[in-house]
């Protein structure tokens, strides 16, 4: 009898020992290893250099690298110099016990690190009011009586609004608060919280990768390019529709094998947290009040749509927009008690959303911390990731054109891991790829094509995106379970692409 009860727990532990080690731990050995190539790769930089570009009639300026400056850092008896990463550093330095901290209060408010988690806790915390009046519950309870049949027509729609707000005017961080409604959505359809991920934040990505008209990166990439910015739109339209409609056929298909079999899902411990809230809901509840939140979540979203392509609005206004959201929500959810709500729950509902954004949090600072082990992804400072990007470039140059076309690609996939700025990229590597393009006998129009699907399509895997993050935070998944689920899609998208930009050089793509 002690034989037969202790055998499941064997069995179970050794399972244990084969699962992928949490995201908190990968992030850390990948810091382990930054560290390590401190000691082998010398430090380099690059000087800067302004460029300007025309966007709808309108001049705009970028600060980017000079490709032909790149020198080696000498100390003063000429010797190379090695940033070499040890395990503490004082004074604001970067060290290998350190980095989470450091990662975690990098940048400003108008970007990663500190950025991009404030507004984390932002929405999380606004979003929190909403969930805490039941209305979005009761109206999927409610959606989901009147589309009997026809759920899966959710997944198409979702999935070509959002990729195509990713193209217009680059969606990505935004995906967040909408995965936050739509997660509890999926899951009440038979679904789970991987499709959502799919239907938010890749969507996006999927037409980030192939907009033509993203002012975030096609544009500002044509520009330091040197060739006419926007030119070249007839093909990423193309581009964009083909993969949206890859997107769609692969995400409905995993969506139907869950359906068809709930335990089939990836994410499906996780979505325990949503399956319960399903039982433990049966209010259909609907009145003045729980419209009066509905019309002011869809107002919302409307206005910062606006503000996002009028106004160029970024993470700062965003959030406001969003608290705005919740304190609108507060008061209506105290004025008609919905769920008995008062203040102080909403407060307390507010409190307990930013928290939920606590671990993907942490995730995206320790992220930041390994590109600062690196440099951080400035060309001021002499850096190891300086001394990276100019060997790839100086490698890309001395191989045949179709090879050269291609290692564009790849290269541009490899470095989003460590600078995830679609902006920031092109700022980094168009000035130095742009000329090599030219030597290699590649067009331009190919280069930046191919830093679009590089840096676009490796944002729905690299731990180091912020939103992606985010978006798993918010759905509960852990970045191993979608790691597993996900490689065979990146393995498409990356097959497709390679074919892609080998084609366009073939056919002389300008």
């Amino acid at each position: 009898m002690l034989y037969a009860d202790s055998q499941p727990i064997n069995s179970a532990t050794e399972k244990q020992s084969w699962q992928m080690p949490d995201t908190l731990i990968l992030i850390f050995i990948i810091g382990i290893l930054a560290a390590a190539v401190t000691y082998f790769v010398p430090a380099g930089h690059f000087d800067s250099q302004q460029v300007t570009y025309m966007v709808d009639g309108a001049e705009k300026t970028r600060t980017v690298i000079d490709p032909n400056s790149f020198s080696y850092a000498t100390d003063e008896n000429g010797k190379l110099v090695y940033n070499s990463v040890g395990l503490f550093a004082s004074g604001g330095g970067i060290g290998l016990m350190n980095f989470p901290f450091e990662g975690l209060v990098s940048g400003s408010k108008w970007g990663s690190a500190i950025g991009v988690i404030m507004f984390m806790l932002v929405i999380g915390g606004a979003f929190g009011v909403v969930m805490r009046t039941g209305t979005i519950d009761n109206g999927i309870l409610r959606l989901i009586d009147k589309t009997k049949g026809n759920e899966s027509l959710f997944i198409p729609a979702l999935f070509f609004l959002f990729s195509l707000g990713g193209a217009v005017f680059g969606m990505g961080e935004e995906a967040v608060a909408f995965a936050i409604i739509i997660a509890p959505l999926m899951v009440r359809l038979g679904y789970d919280g991987i499709t959502t991920v799919m239907v938010t934040y890749v969507a996006t990505q999927i037409g980030f990768a192939t907009s033509w008209m993203n002012p975030f990166s096609v544009a500002i990439a044509q520009g330091i390019a040197g060739i006419p910015v926007l030119s070249g739109m007839t093909v990423r339209m193309a581009l964009w529709l083909g993969f949206t409609l890859i997107g769609i056929a692969f995400t409905m298909l995993y969506a139907a094998r869950v359906k068809a079999n709930p335990k089939l899902s990836y994410s499906y411990k996780t979505d325990d947290h949503f399956r319960q809230k399903e039982l433990d809901n049966h209010d259909s509840r609907w009145n003045l009040g729980d419209t009066l939140v509905i019309l002011t979540v869809l107002a919302t979203t409307i206005w910062v749509v606006w503000g996002v392509v009028a106004h160029a609005w970024y993470i700062p206004e965003i959030a406001s927009q969003f608290f705005t959201m919740g304190f609108v929500v507060a008061i209506l959810g105290a004025i008609f008690r919905l769920n008995g709500m008062t203040l102080n729950d909403a407060a307390d509902a507010f409190k307990e959303g930013a928290s939920v954004m606590l671990a993907p949090a942490l995730l995206v600072g320790c992220a930041k911390g390994v590109m600062l082990i690196l440099g951080g992804g400035t060309t001021d400072e002499a850096s190891v990731l300086n001394t990276i990007l100019n060997s790839a470039g100086g490698f890309i140059s001395g191989v045949p054109d179709v090879v050269a076309a291609w290692l564009m690609y790849a290269f541009q996939s490899i470095f989003n891991f460590f600078v995830t700025s679609g902006s920031g990229q092109a700022a980094l590597t168009m000035p130095l790829l742009s000329p090599l393009a030219d030597i290699a006998g590649v067009t331009r129009q190919v280069a930046v094509l191919a830093f679009q699907l590089g840096d676009g399509f490796t944002n729905v895997i690299v731990p180091t995106s912020a939103s992606l993050m985010a978006t798993l935070g918010v759905c509960r998944i852990d970045w191993g379970d979608w790691a597993k689920f996900c490689w065979r899609f990146i393995l498409l998208l990356v097959t497709l692409s390679s074919i892609v930009v080998i084609a366009a050089h073939m056919m002389g793509f300008a």
